[in-house]
């Protein structure tokens, strides 16, 4: 049914024009929206009205008309109009127009409701081929066009304003779809033109995380997908926005964008059994646990690795002598039997490193499961 907020903004338009005081009941006759209070008299009348619905389409007293509002030959409300000046039939052309509005609104939030029904359906993969198909021909979606899927995630509690904001920048663009698939994601599937690739789809993502940021004062990580031809595909391309963010998340967390076709060593280390990470981790460190690092030594060795080895720019930007930055890394030498000044040995901190959030993060996910 049609929000209160959308009916009471109708029917005060429908009050400025024909000079009457309307209201609009529900089939219990339960008013919904009125424009003057007096209206709630009418109670007894409305009832009466919808129990001879059989018998009739509209009712017209001297001092006020009722009109059944219909979708697809079903009745779902009542408008009521009182005061109307004119002859029989003027107020009867009047009630019928008002009643046109009233069963377009009520047909364009079925249309999309069902619309969004769809496309969450479709998403979650729970829709047979056939009735993709189906279901897209009815609700006049495009079936061969170049889409990408975009999932935004509010890296605090989610504030609706974000779903707002969002709509407002693309919802309204032909193709595009936007919709709350739970309480801290936002979904987008973005229609393509065919000259667009994957680095319109990063502009995209750009423009999301500064607009929200200026507009909601919100920060959010987006991620999104390669680019699919068909509908039938979305699935798979939200199940690649979703691996995205979540990589996002474990591995670069100081990042706000996650390209599924960019995730790099994340995408397979996400992928690799949970035991045998712990065996890696258990031969690096030699039993020792990953955690045994400090925050300010991961800090440096991070912008160590900025730095592609070098140690002189790497001590510049850290602040450091060239000999303190020298002394931490042999110390980490000394705590693994790791000489991250060779590349080789580089490398295996770095996985290791990437490893132990891997762990740290299913574990905490497994954690929430059984609260």
């Amino acid at each position: 049914m049609l929000s209160n907020q959308v009916l009471v903004r109708t029917i005060q338009d429908i009050s400025s024009i024909t000079s009457a005081a309307c209201s609009v009941w529900n089939m219990k006759a339960e008013c919904a929206a009125y424009t003057d209070e007096t209206s709630l008299k009418l109670r007894e009348e409305i009832r009466h009205f919808i129990d001879r619905q059989e018998e009739q389409d509209m009712c017209m007293e001297e001092a006020y008309a009722l009109f059944f509002v219909c979708d697809d030959s079903r009745a779902v409300y009542v408008l009521a109009m009182e005061g109307m000046s004119g002859s029989g039939e003027e107020r009867r052309v009047r009630g019928l127009l008002c009643v046109s509005q009233l069963r377009s609104l009520v047909q364009a939030y079925k249309e999309k409701v069902d619309r969004n029904r769809f496309y969450q359906n479709l998403l979650l993969d729970n829709l047979l081929l056939v009735d993709v198909y189906n279901q897209a021909r009815r609700l006049k979606v495009e079936n061969e066009r170049r889409r990408g899927v975009f999932l935004i995630e509010p890296k605090k509690e989610q504030d609706n304003i974000v779903l707002e904001t969002v709509k407002g920048l693309y919802a309204t663009g032909t193709g595009d779809f936007v919709t709350a698939i739970d309480e801290g994601h936002i979904i987008m599937v973005k229609a393509m033109k065919n000259t667009e690739g994957l680095e319109e789809l990063g502009g995209i993502a750009s423009a999301l995380v500064d607009t929200i940021g200026a507009e909601a004062m919100v920060k959010v990580r987006v991620a999104y997908s390669s680019i699919v031809a068909e509908l039938k595909d979305l699935p798979k391309a939200y199940k690649e926005a979703q691996m995205a963010l979540e990589v996002g998340r474990v591995f670069y967390s100081e990042r706000s964008i996650f390209p599924y076709k960019e995730l790099g060593i994340g995408r397979l280390l996400h992928q690799l059994p949970r035991s045998l990470c712990v065996i890696f981790l258990e031969e690096v460190f030699a039993g020792q646990a990953a955690d045994q690092f400090d925050e300010e030594t991961l800090r440096i060795v991070d912008k160590f690795f900025e730095n592609n080895l070098n140690i002189s720019e790497a001590a510049r930007q850290l602040y450091l002598h060239r000999n303190t930055l020298m002394y931490r890394l042999e110390k980490i030498q000394k705590q693994t039997g790791l000489d991250i000044r060779t590349f080789d040995d580089a490398v295996t901190f770095k996985i290791a490193m990437m490893v132990s959030k891997h762990i740290k993060y299913t574990t905490d996910m497994e954690g929430k499961e059984n609260d």
